[in-house]
Formats: C-alpha cells, sequence, structure tokens
C-alpha cells in the first residue's frame, strides 16, 4: 500500500485536491492508497504527541497508522516561505525515530504558485527523509504555477510547458517500480 501524505493543515488546499488526483492515477494503475491529511492532526499534537509524549497519543497514532502498513509513500507539499510548510516538520518531529519510515519509498511533489515548482521545499524535505533512513525516488513532481494547471479535480493547460499529466504518470511508474 502507499500513502499519500497531504502536506498542509490549511483547509480547502490545492494539496489535498491533488492528493486525491494522485490517488485516482493510482487507483487507475490497480494500485491501492490511502490519504494521510496533515489537517486532521490534533489541535494541540506539537504537545501531546512529540518528545517526551511520543505514542502516546492515541490520536496522533491513529492518523499515522497508515505509514507503518505502507511501504511507499508520497508526499505532497506546498511551497511556503520558500521551503515547505512547518507542520510538515512538525509532523516529522511526532513520528517515532527513526522506525517510522526508515527503509520506505518516498516520492515527492512539490507545488507552488511562482515558477520555481517548490525545488526548495522538495530538496529540503529530501534531506531530512534521507537522515530518517528512507529512500527518496529521484524523480521529483515539481509543478510550478500550479492553479494554470490544475482545477482542483483534473489537469488544465497540459501544454507542452507544463505536461504535468505526464509527469505525474511517469513518477506513479518510477514509484511502483522502485
Amino acid at each position: 500500500m502507499i500513502t499519500i501524505i497531504s502536506g498542509t493543515n490549511r483547509k480547502g488546499s490545492v494539496t489535498y485536491n491533488m492528493a486525491l488526483f494522485y490517488q485516482k492515477k493510482l487507483e487507475e494503475k490497480g494500485v491501492q492508497s490511502t490519504i494521510l491529511d496533515l489537517k486532521e492532526l490534533p489541535h494541540d499534537f506539537a504537545f501531546s504527541a512529540l518528545y517526551e509524549n511520543t505514542g502516546k497519543s492515541e490520536t496522533f497514532n491513529r492518523l499515522i497508522s497508515p505509514i507503518k502498513d505502507s511501504e511507499k509513500l508520497i508526499v505532497i507539499t506546498p511551497e511556503y516561505n520558500g521551503s515547505f510548510p512547518g507542520i510538515i516538520k512538525t509532523f516529522l518531529d511526532g513520528l517515532e525515530f527513526p522506525n517510522t519510515v526508515k527503509g520506505k519509498k518516498v516520492a515527492l511533489v512539490g507545488l507552488s504558485s511562482g515558477s520555481q515548482g517548490a525545488v526548495l521545499a522538495t530538496s529540503h524535505l529530501s534531506d531530512i527523509f534521507g537522515y530518517l533512513g528512507a529512500a527518496i525516488l529521484p524523480l521529483r513532481a515539481r509543478m510550478p504555477f500550479i492553479e494554470k494547471h490544475f482545477d482542483g479535480e483534473k489537469i488544465v493547460n497540459d501544454n507542452e510547458y507544463a505536461k504535468y499529466n505526464d509527469l505525474i504518470d511517469l513518477q506513479i511508474e518510477n514509484l511502483i517500480a522502485f
């Protein structure tokens, strides 16, 4: 099974909609997946599930249980201030170190409103997941100007510049074979 992590807790986010899109693409290829939406994190998890409380929050443990059952992860992150949202780092800090993601295969997807396609966000996440012992799929899907190319349900304006459908399909095929 693959767990898709929607990497923001912002309501109504493009990131969550992209997670649904990836799930649909995986389903078309006969691959089972689940979405872990960071918007579902307990409001107090930074205090109830981290450090000396690791493993003690039933709500947090239930939320992260799909990760433990998955061999592979897809992490979809928006670009916030030149990196990824702080909620992702706090979430990762709440996982049991290093066992939760150690040995898992991770695909990174970066979304941005600007021209960089979350290149720094995916680079920073690659470093962190590498430190945690995960194997990073070399092909990162970086999607600049996401609002021009994704309407929340499907890729639009998939022109010669974007080719997002091709990129997503290639990344998924690579992850399945990884």
